[in-house]
């Protein structure tokens, strides 16, 4: 294709810089993480081509060595090739062969072995085997080390308010209508769950992970491939992540398919739906402060208006809730790229490796810069839980057992027409005596329910009405 001009200083070579040059999209290169990655793939490909007594020891030395380089996060300035590129990434993988060879040179210095970044370094691999192998390594990494802790610690942020908060009894809502009371404590388990099985999502997400294209080489028969070089790079992977990886049952489907990506996808979305509703909601509860819910205090950040003084936004929430829209933005491409793949090979592989690493990155710190500066610093007003609980009408449910539906329902249509408290009403019409009606309507009793609580006596006849709309 001609002679090629490359920078001085650049380990890489003339097919990557023909991809710079042909590729000016984005601005954006590939993840970070995911060139580390593939650096582990090429240390346990030299390893297992060693083993084999394909690859000298020296040379499989410096490949490692050189690799093992990329894989801790050195030369990332040397991986220019941008994210919109050949579908197969094979630009990202020729610039990791040729910076592999440029730096084992300076390695070996004068007299070392000559490698060659197709002979040596790719040896026994195509991209179409070694891009999937890296993407499924790097993303299930990162999950690892930093999507999981961070869902971890903000369940642990959201359980120490969880039992914080046990002793305040507030008004439950469903359909954003007053409903039957609960403690704040009960509500804020709930989120704290959520998180939990969030980690559990990211958990079933990396095991999916585990099967590797490796070994497939080019449309999965395996040509030029060791019959065991696909297993032993695996074996190779797994001890060096504590992850661990096996060669694909079937490498067709691992390479022509990305189904195990979109899978992937489909939990971070469910991820990004947990944290989405979990900000939502303490932001709704915070709103005020004297206007609004005000059930809860959210900690100050940062003044809220460039025009009203001392006005405070719940900011940290407003961040959470845009990470979980532009993680379902990405999360969507991947399904559409999974879904878009031709024939042997799906040729959207680096677009999805740029937005699983780009969903788990921010995932992971918006999950655990909420927990820090949101969650732990949230205080509740106790006054005003029970304040707007006891001018709750709904607390009439727990007069069901007493009075029966209709009656009850009744009671409340009074008081609601009349401006006059529950008691009122229920005393006024001598339907129970005082101490009993102090008793059913207590907000811890309704919180933990009685089981022995009586039931009212069916009616002799029943006429069904549709009275408001409602049989």
């Amino acid at each position: 294709m001609g002679e090629m001009q490359v920078p001085d200083k650049a380990l890489w070579g003339a097919s990557t810089q023909r991809a710079v040059l042909n590729f000016p999209i984005s601005g954006r290169t590939m993840p970070a993480a995911f060139i580390r990655g593939l650096g582990l793939v090429k240390l346990a490909a030299a390893r297992a081509n060693e083993e084999l007594g394909k690859l000298s020891p020296e040379k499989s030395r410096l490949i490692q060595q050189a690799a093992r380089e990329i894989a801790d996060g050195q030369h990332a300035t040397h991986f220019p090739v941008d994210v919109f590129q050949t579908g197969s990434a094979t630009s990202t993988n020729t610039n990791a062969n040729e910076v592999i060879v440029s730096r084992a040179a300076q390695l070996a210095g004068a007299g070392g072995p000559a490698l060659h970044a197709n002979d040596d370094v790719n040896l026994g691999q195509s991209s179409n085997d070694v891009i999937p192998t890296a993407l499924h390594v790097s993303v299930a990494q990162v999950m690892q080390a930093n999507l999981a802790p961070a869902l971890a610690g903000l369940a642990a942020a959201l359980d120490a308010k969880a039992d914080e908060f046990a002793g305040i009894v507030k008004i439950g809502r469903t359909h954003l209508m007053d409903a039957t009371p609960l403690t704040l404590g009960q509500e804020f388990s709930g989120y704290a769950m959520q998180a939990r099985k969030a980690g559990e999502r990211v958990q079933r997400a990396i095991a999916v992970l585990g099967e590797l294209a490796i070994g497939g080489t080019a449309v999965g028969t395996g040509l030029t491939a060791h019959p065991e070089f696909g297993a032993r790079v695996c074996r190779i992977l797994s001890a060096e992540t504590g992850t661990l990886f096996r060669e694909a049952r079937n490498h067709f489907e691992a390479q022509a398919g990305r189904d195990d990506c979109v899978e992937v996808a489909g939990q971070l979305a469910a991820v990004a739906a947990s944290l989405t509703k979990i900000a939502n909601d303490i932001r709704l509860l915070g709103s005020g402060p004297r206007a609004g819910f005000a059930e809860l205090r959210l900690p100050a950040t940062q003044p809220g208006s460039s025009i009203m003084p001392g006005k405070v936004n719940p900011v940290m929430s407003e961040m959470l809730v845009q990470v979980g829209l532009y993680v379902h933005g990405l999360t969507h491409t991947v399904t559409s790229a999974g879904r878009d793949g031709q024939l042997e090979l799906n040729a959207t592989l680096p677009l999805m490796a740029y937005c699983l690493h780009e969903s788990v990155h921010c995932l992971a710190n918006g999950a655990r810069v909420f927990a820090e500066k949101c969650v732990a610093g949230i205080e509740a007003d106790d006054v005003r839980c029970r304040e707007l609980m006891e001018r709750s009408l709904m607390l009439v449910t727990a007069l069901n057992p007493y009075l029966g539906y209709d009656v009850a329902a009744s009671v409340a249509k009074e008081a609601l027409a009349s401006g006059k408290s529950l008691r009122e009403v229920v005393l006024a019409r001598g339907l129970m005596d005082a101490a009993t009606l102090d008793r059913a309507l207590e907000p811890f009793a309704m919180v933990r329910p009685d089981a022995s609580a009586p039931v009212a006596a069916a009616p002799a006849e029943k006429a069904w009405t549709n009275e408001g709309g409602h049989l």
